[in-house]
Parts: C-alpha cells; structure tokens; sequence
C-alpha cells in the first residue's frame, strides 16, 4: 500500500538534526510531511538573506576545466523516521548542476522495506558543502520559507511513497562559485557523502511533462519511477550561505575559524603570572609563534588585527577592565614586534563581559582559566588554496594550522571497514578509518541496537564535555565528540555550521530512539590536522576514548 514520507522543503534553518510534525499513525496508508528542514525547536521563521563574506569573490579564479561525473553516486541504509519506524533508503544523487543563475541537485529515494503510515526523516538538513572554503548551502527558499523545486501534491506538503518505488526530487540551491568543483552531500540520514562533481551547464534540465506524482490521488506501485512538478526560483529567492566554524584546542592557546575570521585567544594563566600584565619567559615564545602563524593566515589585503584582553568574573570592574587593557597591550607589543611594519592594530580590554565558559559549576576553576585570555583576531587569506599540507610547524602555533588537502574521493560505504567496537549497554558503537575531506576530516561511527527494545543511548551529558570547554562546540548528541592529536595537546572539537540567526549547529548527526537490530551511520566533521598525523584519538562521549583510529588511505 502506498504511504506518504517527507521531502526536503521545510519553513526554516534546521539544526543539527530536524524535527517533524506529530505523526498521524494509519493502518495503511497516508501522508508524510515536506518538514524536514524544520529547526529543533520547530522554528517556522525564514532565514535572513546572505550577506557579507558569503559571497563570491569580485575576481574569481579561472574557470577550472570540467570535471568528470560518474553519476549516480548511491548509498543505502537505516535511517531515524519521526515515528520509530525507521526504514532502509536506498538514496542517489544523480545530478549536480551550476547554471547561471543556482546550482540543482537531483536525487532518487527508494524505500526497500517497510514503510507505512506518517514519517518524516530525522536527518540533517540537505546542505552542500564545500571542503576546501568552508563554506556550506542550503536550499533556495521564498518569502514563506518554502523550498523550491519538487512540489508535493498534497497542500499539507506530504509525497506519496510505495516501497520499491522511485521518487525523484530536484532542489535549488545558491550558485556555488566557479572553483568548486566537488562538493559534500548531507541530509540524506546516510552520513556525508564526498566528492560529488558539480556539472556546469548552459540550462538546467526540463520540467517533467506528465509528472504522475503531481496527482493528490496518484497511488504508486512497486517498481514505478514517481516524478513531480517542478518550482523554479523566482526574483523572491532567498540564498542560504553559512560558515564552518572549527575550534582547536591546547594547554596554551585555542583558535576558533568562523568563515574568514580567525581569533586565537592565549591562556592568561600561562601567559602572565597573578595580577600581572608582564609576560613570562615561556609566554613571550608563545606569542612569537602566533604572530608566525598570524603572517601565514592574514589577508594581505586587509592587515587590522584586534588584540582583546579578558578576565573571569572577580575583582571589580574596575580592576578586570584595567587589567584586560594592560595584558591586551602587552601583547600586541610582542606582536607588532614580530610582524614589523604594515599592519593595524586595535587594542581592547572587556573585563568579565564576555565568558566563553560558565563560571559557578563544578568546574569552576577551569571555566575561569578558560576566560581569564588575550583574544586576537583578523581576517584570513582564502585565496592561498591549498593552505598546509606536510608535517606540524614547530615555529608556528599548533591550534592555528590550517592543514587543506583535496576533496574526498566519493566512498558508497564508509562502513566497511570497522577499526574498533565499543559497548554501552545494549549499544554497539563501530568505529570507522578517519577521512580527510578539504580542510576538514570526518569521523564516522555505526551505532546498533543489540538488545529486544527500542533504546535512546546517552551520548551527551558531562562525559562528552571537556571541564571549562566552550558549550556552543558542543552541540548535537555527537557534539561532544573531540579528536585527539596523538603527538601534542591539540583538541579538536566538533566543527559548528554556522548560517547565522538561530541555524547554529555542530556538523554532527542527532542520535534518535534506537530500534532493535537496527544499525545507524552517524558522522561527526573536524579540522583537519597535519599529514603526518595517520592515527588519532577519538573521544566519544559516554563511550570513552578509542585509540590510534587510522585516517582512511
């Protein structure tokens, strides 16, 4: 009998992972929504226009020579369903496209077990991301914060679905820069999909001319192809460009990359001693190597950098603004030192103003270490390509490499190989070889139920968190998730998607109620570290640290 799923519209920004309507159960048959977009909190606000650093470049490169397509690019598995029935999909992207105007996705879903009644898929909302840039896009929307491309017949936004039956979806999303050439696919509840070439073409293909599935009483079979009518964008399309935001992390200094800002902020603790603004012997060094990193980094068409000076919440704010000013000009000194002539600097001190970490926990005293800081910042060069990719500088600062390599080769079964299992309860979790994907690397794990009952695993809670790290890289139930250099004190936390307002999220799978023998890809996305980094460890929550996890060859 046929049953209803969601597509891909959705109202607003989604989070880490979407959250659907309330069912509506049937014996039979029924509808699904067009909701997967939906944010946690079922926000149905449209987003901002894009603005600002998202766009493409005034001089863009050359347009690189076409690439090679081997579409479709499938992949199959379980995937969360809003109702627990959660169901194989059997997803294809069979087209990628950059006209002029947008970039179109075409995809194929297949459903090849059970479906019935009202789901919607618990996956990430669709986003395209390229690896290299760090930036990310989601679909086009109108004014209403509707999608455009395929058109669900029902008004409530369900399309019709029959197991063995084909659904084919298009999707409209900004035009990627001409550079691009490959990007990675996810939203699909099957992890991240690498490597999809982007097509140029003069026009995108036509509309379907007798779309069966335009039809509100169209009852597919097993074995039909369902097309849909199409929606192109129109003048009231609204773009959806975000930033990765990744956070590395040592026993000295932290460095947080948010588009084409960079701010490394140094641990006052190590920096200066108590109620002092002089830097120790060991802290003027440190400083040195960031301003080596800084050169490295800059824009050289914009050379201001910002050096801000914090402290924790005591003492009066008097003191704390006097002291945060103090320790802030003893860094720049040190800095304009090192970097010589040509560039602007802006001191600032904020006092307590601006915690990164939650004073008044149990772990107090970490939390103000952590805010206890001298933050610089400055916008960096995304022109330089490839950026680092041999071994660690050991004159520059660990937390500010930025190691880019070429975008991951398309993989169907990231599953394959499993390095290490771990139980918790009546959970399972597999670990899978690490990938290098541009600038980042993508961890991924395999959770299966292996007991007779549904089971939500604890994947969160104070386990997942480091004492006094930043909550906002943090979010998502693989969230808490860090990666470990094995040879140095580098953390690297969950990479966030930041597309401004509330659509502010770590780039990591949500962990839904569990249904028993069923077995879930999840991913969780990095910085990348060095080449000669092979093996890492992963830090997995309630689930502990899993050693010398290799990087895929």
């Amino acid at each position: 009998m046929n049953t209803r799923q969601s597509g891909n519209t959705g109202r607003a920004l989604g989070a880490a992972a979407t959250v659907a309507a309330a069912a509506l159960a049937l014996s039979s048959c029924g509808f699904v929504p067009d909701l997967s977009d939906l944010t946690a909190g079922g926000s149905t606000e449209p987003p901002e226009p894009s603005t600002g650093p998202s766009q493409e470049p005034e001089s863009p490169e050359p347009t690189p020579e076409p690439v090679e397509a081997d579409f479709p690019y499938t992949r199959e598995g379980q995937i969360f369903q809003d109702t627990g029935q959660d169901s194989t999909l059997r997803f294809s992207i069979t087209g990628l496209e950059r006209t002029d105007e947008y970039t179109v996705l075409y995809t194929e879903r297949t459903y090849v077990d059970h479906f019935r009644g009202l789901n919607s898929s618990l996956a990430m909302p669709d986003t395209l991301v390229d690896p290299v840039s760090g930036r990310a896009y989601r679909t086009l929307l109108d004014e209403d914060g509707d999608v455009y491309g395929s058109v669900s017949p029902d008004p409530d936004g369900y399309y019709p679905v029959e197991v063995d039956a084909t659904n084919r979806y298009r999707r409209y999303f900004p035009r990627l820069p001409d550079d691009v050439t490959h990007v990675t696919f996810v939203g699909s509840g099957l992890g991240a999909m690498t490597g999809i070439p982007v097509v140029d073409v003069d026009e995108e293909r036509p509309d379907p001319e007798d779309p069966n599935g335009a039809d509100p009483d169209f009852d597919p079979d097993r074995g039909d192809v369902v097309e849909f009518g199409n929606r192109r964008p129109d003048a009231e399309a609204v773009e959806r460009i975000g930033e990765m935001e990744s956070f590395v992390d040592s026993d000295v200094a932290s460095t947080t990359r948010d588009g084409d800002t960079e701010t490394v902020a140094l641990r006052s603790d190590v920096m200066f001693d108590f109620d002092s603004a002089e830097l120790t012997a060991e802290a003027e060094d440190v400083v040195r190597r960031a301003a080596r990193s800084l050169e490295r980094n800059i824009d050289p068409d914009d050379p201001r950098i910002t050096v801000i000076g914090h402290t924790d919440g005591r003492g009066t704010d008097d003191y704390n603004q006097r002291l945060s000013v103090e320790r802030a000009e003893t860094v720049r000194g040190i800095l304009a030192e090192e970097l010589g002539e040509g560039y602007d600097f802006v001191v600032e001190g904020r006092g307590a103003t601006e915690p990164v970490a939650e004073e008044g926990g149990p772990d107090d005293e970490e939390a103000r270490a952590r805010n206890r800081r001298v933050e610089f910042s400055y916008r960096v060069d995304r022109s330089g390509g490839t950026g680092n990719r041999g071994g660690a500088d050991e004159d520059a600062l660990g937390s500010s490499e930025r190691n880019v390599f070429p975008p991951a080769d398309f993989v169907s079964d990231d599953t394959a190989e499993v390095v290490a299992s771990v139980t918790e309860g009546d959970v399972r979790m597999d670990v899978h070889p690490l990938r290098r994907d541009g600038a980042y690397v993508i961890s991924t794990v395999s959770l299966t139920n292996t007991g007779d009952e549904p089971v939500l695993p604890d994947m969160g809670g104070e386990d997942a968190v480091s004492p006094g790290g930043p909550t906002e890289f943090s979010q998502g139930a693989l969230g808490g998730f860090q990666l470990l250099d094995p040879d140095s004190d580098l953390v690297r936390y969950v990479t966030l998607l930041n597309f401004g307002g509330d659509s502010y999220a770590g780039f990591a799978e949500e962990v839904h109620e569990m249904q028993p023998g069923n077995t879930y890809q999840l991913v969780a996305v990095f910085a990348a570290p060095p080449a000669d980094v092979d093996r890492a460890t992963l830090r997995a929550g309630s689930f502990g640290e899993i050693e010398d996890v290799p990087f895929a060859e």
